[in-house]
């Protein structure tokens, strides 16, 4: 546990010294702030105000900036150390392979979820300080929702992170997972679904294997319970799972994920790096 704790500690010493996490925060913080800006918390939309209107928001936000964000930085960690020689330090010194590995996960797991969670406390207290509604039960559920998706991505980026040779490849492999989650699997499945008939059952479930897609169905669930925006496909999703259910599912499973894709990248990176 100490090796694990200081592998940790030395990963997130290191992105906080690094440009990129300067960036990172100033990206998430900006984002908060414009919010403000442009008075989110003042409108009235779909029956939200407060602080709820911008968290809707930002979420939807992060949908599409965080897991990029995620796999960009995350893949060079394996890689990045590979390709400059560190194992042979690492292995010099007695620090398990174990504690080495998931001691860079979590450190770096701190340090993508700390700006996402910092802009949305900062929004929350300078609505309690502004007399702002502020819903917390929706401020929970939203940042369980950021935990799961953040994890997910991790384990996909330490997996591709461990199957590239260099850091230009893993880079070049982050960006094409993102770009295939984002935008091409949604496009597939509607080519399928109109192409083959396909029951739509099983549609949609292939859709919400997407964490992206099963991220973003949850939002949009928290703020529009009947999930209207998303037609029929909602009825399937309701009908099998129910409101909590659905809930349920949407913070397990990107857990799940991130997790088995962590430990698939785990066991590959002991077989592989050691003599």
């Amino acid at each position: 546990m100490n090796a694990l704790y200081l592998t940790a500690r030395l990963d997130m010493a290191e992105s906080l010294r690094s440009r990129w996490f300067m960036f990172y925060s100033i990206v998430f913080g900006g984002i908060v702030v414009l919010l403000f800006v442009f008075g989110l918390t003042e409108s009235r939309i779909l029956g939200f105000t407060g602080l709820s209107r911008l968290l809707v928001t930002y979420i939807q936000l992060c949908v599409a900036i965080l897991p990029v964000f995620i796999l960009i930085t995350t893949v060079r960690s394996v890689a990045g150390d590979r390709d400059a020689g560190v194992f042979e330090y690492m292995l010099s010194l007695p620090v398990p392979l174990h504690a080495w590995f998931w001691g860079k996960m979590i450190g770096r797991f701190v340090v993508v979820f700390l700006p996402v969670f910092g802009a949305m406390a900062v929004a929350a207290l300078y609505a309690v300080l502004r007399g702002i509604g502020v819903d917390w039960s929706l401020f929970i559920l939203y940042t369980a929702l950021l935990v799961a998706l953040a994890w997910a991505f991790l384990g996909i980026g330490m997996l591709i992170s461990t199957l590239a040779r260099s850091p230009d490849v893993a880079q070049t492999g982050a960006f094409l997972t993102w770009l295939v989650l984002l935008l091409f699997l949604d496009l597939i499945l509607l080519g399928l679904m109109i192409r083959e008939r396909l029951p739509l059952e099983l549609i949609v479930g292939i859709a919400l294997a997407n964490p992206l897609q099963s991220f973003r169905t949850a939002a949009i669930l928290l703020f529009d319970p009947q999930m209207v925006v998303l037609g029929p496909s909602s009825y399937v999703i309701l009908d099998a799972l129910g409101r909590s259910g659905y809930l349920t599912f949407a913070l397990a499973y990107p857990v799940a994920l991130g997790t088995i894709c962590a430990g698939v990248g785990y066991v590959l990176f002991r077989r592989g790096d050691l003599p």
